[in-house]
């Protein structure tokens, strides 16, 4: 009985907490909440850089224990100015539910075809291979000793970049 008590004692105070933090009202940004773009501004003002650019960076740990730092800017002037055609197969290779599930379960440690192939709902052997070879063809995989796929390092990020901008 008394454990009981206890329990129902922790779940009215968790029940108020809950509230409390529900009709907090969200902090504004201020100058310090983008530490990183002021950064980065002060480094386009030193670049002459006068329309700008952008900046994308990440510290990640994968599920494997796999560590990356990551970071990459261009000039506006630069990515406006040069012919995207290039990037139509990198975005093709991630628009697929199949080829993103597989990114997934590779950065989660599934390396080999014969593990992806254990998953469910990705398809035949087969069709696992042709997508395997989408993504290695656009750069978002390699092959590594015997038959294991990475993501390589220098994608590990962007690819997580690019899943966050797609985010509804």
């Amino acid at each position: 009985m008394e454990l009981e008590q206890r329990v129902a004692d922790l779940e009215r105070r968790l029940a108020a907490l809950e509230e409390e933090r529900a009709h907090r009202p969200s902090p504004s940004p201020d100058d310090s909440d983008f530490w990183a773009l002021n950064a980065w501004k002060e480094q386009l003002t030193g670049l002459g850089a006068a329309d700008g650019g952008v900046l994308f960076t990440g510290a990640v740990r994968l599920p494997t224990g796999e560590r990356y730092d990551w970071q990459h800017g261009a000039l506006t002037d630069d990515l406006v100015g040069e012919d995207w055609s290039g990037a139509a197969e990198p975005f093709a290779a991630l628009g697929h539910p199949v080829r993103l599930r597989l990114l997934r379960e590779i950065l989660g440690g599934r390396r080999t075809a014969a593990e992806l192939a254990e998953l469910d709902e990705v398809g035949t052997t087969g069709q696992i291979y042709h997508h395997l070879r989408q993504l290695t063809g656009a750069g978002w995989l390699h092959t590594t000793a015997r038959g294991r796929y990475e993501v390589p390092g220098g994608r590990v990020v962007p690819l997580l970049v690019a899943l966050s901008v797609a985010r509804p």
